[in-house]
Parts: structure tokens; C-alpha cells; sequence
């Protein structure tokens, strides 16, 4: 009976012994977390944060020929709710008429002066001919007088009758070129009546134009659809009061629900990486259970800065794979995109990593009851996680901080090979083959990811 309770004391004792040497060797109170380096599909993302918005599109326009009466902007006076089912030819927006009305005020004064030039130059030009068509029935009188004349002096003196056929020569002279002046003349009023005329009938057609433009300041759907508001320079939906640009008067838009795209942007560090194709996996804010999967269709070749933010970041557009009623244009995604991914490989998060002052990245790593720093060499990296292809193992546990005492150790350095060591400056220079880690304390060695105890 003694030597069983002798035993189970034994073991008592070596539990706690043991218990309290890993809570020294981890620090206490203060023990580091440890993770172990995992094995498996290893997938190089970028994330990024998109709105919902359709492929295809009616766009409800207001007035596009504002800019042929100098009208380069107007105002939103009345808007229907955004997400509104709208039939064709429902009340959508009302603008703001009031310059469009002062125009025509202008109008309808410029049609009144130009009546009343027209007017003028129509009586001016009758008077001016009744005057010329006077002038030459006096002239041909005069004419007929010369004839008379010169007949009755057959009787006179020679040099008489030759003064009289002097005389009738220059009044048939003059009677000939007035009647010559007269179609001149005759031209000239023609022109003028239509030239004034001209100024008239334009200023008549800008008017009506202008009173036609009038009535399309009511907005009304083309087609059937949801109604979704186009967004402003500052990416804010339209409102009331918001001003529309005559060189792009579209107030809203129709969209087409059967195929989505979600928009986001992608900073320039990493914008060189994304190409047209790669696969998407998206989330929707509005429904965390929801999974869809999308592509890269278009990436931006020209950056553009966005509010609020220092950074110059490029468009990305990503369709949708499939649709659902319950994608609305403007919900709010996550997107992943795949870069890269490695079917099999061994990772550890990020936070693993340490770096010493001449470029050697390691990682703390538990060997039994033990803790060394072991020199790696890493691979693809995303946003949380990197590959080890040397220095450690699946299964291999490792520190997320530095435990306790570690500072100063030294670090357990990869084998060379052909005189140069393996580091993450070197990459090229691995041949993918697995190495042997030799420990800096010569009385051990291990291999990758080998565990002590």
C-alpha cells in the first residue's frame, strides 16, 4: 500500500516540478501566446471595401442642349425618394426653372425688337422704292419731252437741233441708268428684308426652344425601374439643392439588377499586382452569412485622389458571379482578391516575425521545454499570414511575441550553400530543397521543425 502512494506522490511532485518550469520558462504571469505553424492552400489577398452598383444602366437625363443657350448648370428644386419603383413616364425631378426663365424673358424682348426692326426695314425699303419708281416715270417723261422737242426744232438753225439731240441723248441716258440703279436697289431691299427677316424667325426659335426646354425641367422615367441617384464630385448621392452640370446632366438611373458589379479602389502600391481575371471572393456587410464569388473586369490606368485621403488610389471594377434579390446597388462589400495562391504551404501569422539589425528575419520557436530563435526564410506574405520555406515545420510551435529573457540570444542560422547563406534578401538564390538547421551551439543540431522532448 506504501509504494503505490510513494508513486503517485512521485508523480505529484515531477506535475508540479514540470508546471512550474514552463511557467518560468514562459514568463509567468506574463507567458507568451503560441501558435503552430499551419499546412495547407496558402492564398496571397488583397482586401478592399466596394459599393454594389449594376453593370448596365438607363440613365434618366435632364436637359442636354442647356449649353446652347449659355445655361451651364441648374438646380435640383424637388427629387422623388432614392430606391423609388418608378413606372415609365412618372414624375422623377423638378429643377430649378428661374434662369431658364429669365432667359426667356430675354427672348421674348429680342423677338419684340426684332419685330420691330423687321417692321422699320419694311417700311423704310417701300418708301425707298416708291421713290425710285418715281424718279423713273420722271425720267421717261423727261424723255418723251427731249423727242417732242427735238421734232418741233427740225426747223431751226443746225446748231440748234444739235443742241436737242444732245439733250435727248443724255435724258435717255439718264433714264437708262436710273432704271439700272432701280434693280440694284431693288436687290439691296430684297437683302435687307432678308436679313431682318432672318433675325426674326431666329429669335422666334430660340424662344419656342427656349419654352419647350421649359417643360422638360420636369423629369419623368424612361423605362420601369428602381430609382438610384448618380453620386456628385464629393461621392454623395444628389439631393435637393444639388447643382447638375449642362456638360453631364445625368440626375439618376434605371439599373439593370440581373448583373452587379461591386466598385472599389485599390492603392497604388499594390494596384500593379491586380490583372483582369483574378477570382474575388466578396462579403456583403448587410448579410455576414452571404458568400459571393466575382472578377476582375477592368482596372484604372489613370490614379485619382479620393476624399479625404492622402493616397492616390486606381478604380477596380469586379462582377458578380450569379444574382440575388437581395443585392441593392449601394450595399457596402468586402473583397478579397486573389493575387496568388499556393496549393500547399507552411505559414504562421505575421506577428511571428522578428528581424535583427544585419537583415535576419527569425522566429522564436518552442523545441519541448525549450525556446530558440530560429532563423527563417519567408515566402508570399498577405495581409495576415507568410510563408516559411526554411527554419520551421508544420506543427512547429511559435511565439506571437518575444518570451521572456529571449532578447539576447542568439539566432539559430540556416545552413549556407555555395558560400551564401539563405536569407529573404536572397530568395532567388534557394533551390526549394529541404535543409539541415544546425544550431550556433555546436554540442546540438535538429532539422526543420524537429521537437525536442
Amino acid at each position: 500500500m506504501k509504494k503505490p502512494l510513494i508513486v503517485s506522490t512521485l508523480i505529484l511532485v515531477l506535475i508540479a516540478f514540470t508546471f512550474f518550469m514552463v511557467r518560468d520558462q514562459q514568463g509567468g504571469e506574463n507567458q507568451s501566446i503560441v501558435v503552430p505553424a499551419k499546412e495547407g492552400k496558402f492564398e496571397v489577398r488583397i482586401i478592399t471595401t466596394g459599393e454594389l452598383e449594376a453593370k448596365n444602366a438607363v440613365q434618366i437625363l435632364g436637359p442636354t442642349s442647356l449649353r446652347k443657350f449659355r445655361i451651364f448648370d441648374f438646380k435640383i428644386q424637388n427629387i422623388a425618394e432614392e430606391g423609388t419603383l418608378v413606372k415609365k413616364g412618372d414624375w422623377v425631378a423638378s429643377l430649378d426653372p428661374s434662369e431658364l426663365i429669365n432667359r426667356i424673358s430675354d427672348a421674348q424682348i429680342e423677338v419684340e425688337q426684332e419685330q420691330s426692326q423687321y417692321i422699320q426695314t419694311k417700311l423704310d425699303t417701300a418708301l425707298e422704292m416708291r421713290k425710285e419708281r418715281d424718279e423713273l416715270i420722271n425720267l421717261k417723261y423727261a424723255v418723251e419731252e427731249r423727242e417732242i422737242i427735238l421734232d418741233q426744232s427740225q426747223y431751226e438753225p443746225p446748231a440748234t437741233i444739235k443742241q436737242e439731240e444732245i439733250n435727248l441723248d443724255k435724258a435717255v441716258r439718264a433714264y437708262e441708268q436710273a432704271k439700272e440703279n432701280y434693280k440694284i436697289k431693288h436687290q439691296q431691299n430684297v437683302a435687307k428684308m432678308m436679313e431682318v427677316t432672318a433675325d426674326l424667325n431666329k429669335s422666334r426659335r430660340e424662344l419656342k426652344a427656349l419654352e419647350q426646354m421649359l417643360q422638360l425641367f420636369t423629369i419623368r422615367a424612361p423605362e420601369d425601374g428602381m430609382l438610384i441617384f448618380r453620386k456628385g464630385w464629393d461621392g454623395r448621392p444628389i439631393r435637393e439643392g444639388s447643382q447638375i452640370s449642362a456638360w453631364d446632366p445625368v440626375v439618376a438611373t434605371l439599373p439593370d439588377l440581373s448583373v452587379m458589379l461591386s466598385r472599389t479602389y485599390v492603392n497604388e502600391v499594390d494596384v500593379r499586382k491586380v490583372k483582369l481575371g483574378q477570382t474575388v471572393d466578396i462579403g456583403l456587410d448587410a448579410f455576414p452569412d452571404k458568400k459571393l464569388k466575382g472578377r476582375v473586369i477592368d482596372v484604372a490606368n489613370v490614379g485619382e485622389q479620393r476624399p479625404n485621403s492622402d493616397a492616390k488610389v486606381f478604380q477596380v471594377q469586379i462582377e458578380l458571379q450569379g444574382a440575388d434579390d437581395y443585392l441593392k446597388p449601394g450595399m457596402t462589400t468586402s473583397n478579397a482578391i486573389i493575387i496568388k495562391a499556393i496549393e500547399s504551404a507552411v505559414f504562421i501569422p505575421l506577428e511571428c516575425l522578428f528581424n535583427e539589425y544585419d537583415s535576419v528575419t527569425y522566429v522564436y520557436k518552442r523545441e519541448g521545454l525549450n525556446v530558440v530563435k530560429q532563423e527563417v526564410m519567408i515566402g508570399e506574405t498577405n495581409s495576415d499570414e507568410v510563408v516559411i520555406q526554411s527554419g520551421i515545420a508544420a506543427g512547429d510551435r511559435v511565439y506571437l511575441t518575444v518570451p521572456n529573457g529571449m532578447e539576447d540570444e542568439s539566432v539559430r542560422l540556416l545552413p549556407e550553400m555555395d558560400g551564401k547563406r539563405f536569407s529573404p534578401d536572397r530568395v532567388e538564390e534557394r533551390t526549394g530543397q529541404e535543409q539541415i538547421v544546425t544550431s550556433t551551439d555546436t554540442k546540438k543540431s535538429s532539422k526543420p521543425g524537429s521537437k525536442g522532448g
